[in-house]
């Protein structure tokens, strides 16, 4: 089950190899940064996102399973989370790597709680 939570859905319109840095994210209810860095590596897909004085500079690691959809023409992803949720998630730890299985389950852990799968 977590390991579709660090894949793109089918329905989101991701293009494996697509830039998708510096495209804003918007939660269900409104912007919450852009997007730093991204991965499209199968089982541990992410955005890394800089969430900018919202919530003063805190980068998160969102899995590529939170995107609903990224629309290319107005360079934007939009997450099945809402700004709280991302407010609320593990801030994003540049001393621990985004492959680290440890670090990966904490991050999972918090999402699966607002996923239906």
């Amino acid at each position: 089950m977590s390991e579709s939570l660090w894949g793109y859905q089918p329905s989101s319109g991701h293009t494996a190899g697509a830039d998708l840095s510096g495209y804003t994210v918007e939660a269900t209810d409104g912007s919450i940064g852009k997007v730093d860095k991204h991965s499209d590596e199968a089982g541990s897909a992410y955005l890394l996102v800089d969430t900018g004085t919202w919530i003063f500079g805190k980068d998160v690691l969102l899995p590529a399973g939170t995107v609903r959809h990224i629309d290319t023409e107005d360079r934007k992803v939009y997450v099945d989370l809402t700004k709280e949720q991302v407010k609320d998630s593990p801030e994003f730890d540049r001393h621990r790597q985004t492959e680290d299985p440890g670090y990966q389950a904490q991050v999972s852990a918090y999402y699966l709680a607002f996923r239906i799968m």
